[in-house]
């Protein structure tokens, strides 16, 4: 059986990661793909729970670098348990953030031991690395307008909505310089466009990069009038 494709989701908060995930997966389920959607932290109870200590800062003052190892070891339990088995039944995965936010977050946000979480990914990705990563790049304003609209009547215990317009500003150019030093993984998307251009641009991505797949290559024809 082929490998199924796996595809991963970074951006900052508001930057609408969630909503483009939805409907890629649709897309590629129209077209008869398997696909499997799941998110990090989480995906498997265990790292569902790490999820709730990162967000409310449970154990922040452990550090960056031993946020980045509990991170990892939820990492490794959803790769071992939904991932690599989904890739392996030839399924599609798309999966909201994943090694490149450890990064992004515990080390060039806070201040982390980059060569030391940069190590820790690469030992982890050996196992399932990403096919693609899509980048979704939005100006601060506008996440914060999102953010903003998002938290209206609802409370939230995310400690990452909360930061200051700096800290989104650091976030931002943090994910900019992964996307500069991966171009072969990494493509960036506008997302400060509407949700159907960005879901545009978004399929023109995925259709260039695995063109080779009949099934993705047959709709991209027909989208195209051929």
């Amino acid at each position: 059986m082929t490998r199924g494709r796996f595809i991963t989701f970074e951006g900052g908060e508001g930057s609408g990661k969630s909503t483009q995930i939805r409907r890629l997966a649709k897309q590629l389920e129209d077209l008869g793909h398997s696909v499997v959607t799941t998110r990090e932290p989480g995906g498997t109870p265990y790292a569902e729970k790490v999820r709730g200590m990162l967000l409310t800062g449970a154990i922040k003052d452990q550090g960056p670098d031993a946020e980045a190892i509990l991170v990892s070891s939820a990492r490794v339990d959803h790769i071992k348990s939904v991932i690599k088995p989904a890739l392996d039944a030839g399924q599609w995965v798309l999966c909201d953030r994943f090694a490149d936010s450890t990064l992004a977050y515990q080390g060039l946000l806070d201040g982390g031991d980059i060569a030391f979480i940069a190590d820790l990914n690469e030992t982890i990705l050996s196992q399932c690395p990403p096919d693609l990563t899509i980048m979704i790049d939005l100006p601060v304003n506008d996440a914060l307008e999102r953010l903003s609209k998002r938290s209206k009547g609802a409370s939230s215990d995310d400690r990452y909505d909360a930061q200051d317009a700096s800290k989104h500003e650091t976030l931002r150019k943090a994910y900019l310089a992964i996307a500069v030093d991966n171009p072969e993984r990494v493509t960036v998307v506008d997302g400060s466009a509407d949700e159907n251009a960005v879901a545009e641009a978004i399929w023109a991505v995925v259709t260039g990069r695995f063109e080779t797949d009949q099934k993705v290559k047959t709709n991209r024809g027909r989208r195209n009038g051929r």
